[in-house]
């Protein structure tokens, strides 16, 4: 990824949970977190809600891509449906891959899913999203300077 998509994908979230994004073009994203002891749940798995996270993030970043420098396209989410049909033990890579699915000026909406580094699926989902002012603009809103 160039530092103008870089910028655009740090986040204080991302930091606590060790998520990275690692690809991401108009309409798909591609996100990596290490699971690490504090993401287990009592029974001693990855916990659903970083999987949660990671599948709101991905469906997310689908719909967001803005290549322009000094410029940004942000949404909050307004429905996160998810399938868990796995474990992700500690210590596995996990992939989440977003998709967008359908775009409008206001809303749009993408499937994500959830792997573990062995290529088993462990959670899949669907997300709405609504553009913030501004970012339904492929173009994106001038970052404050």
């Amino acid at each position: 990824m160039d530092a103008h998509s870089r910028s655009q994908t740090s986040s204080p979230y991302h930091d606590l949970l060790g998520i990275e994004v690692v690809h991401w073009e108009d309409r798909l994203a591609r996100l990596h977190c290490r699971l690490v002891p504090a993401h287990a749940n009592r029974g001693g798995i990855g916990h659903g809600g970083v999987m949660l996270s990671l599948l709101d993030q991905a469906g997310a970043f689908a719909g967001l891509f803005c290549p322009h420098p000094g410029r940004r396209r942000s949404a909050v989410t307004l429905d996160l449906d998810c399938r868990f049909t796995g474990q992700a033990r500690i210590g596995a890579l996990l992939v989440a891959e977003g998709t967008l699915v359908t775009a409008g000026q206001n809303v749009f909406f993408a499937r994500s899913e959830v792997r573990d580094d062995t290529g088993a699926l462990i959670a899949f989902g669907a997300s709405t999203h609504r553009y913030r002012a501004g970012s339904g603009d492929p173009m994106g809103v001038a970052l404050a300077g």
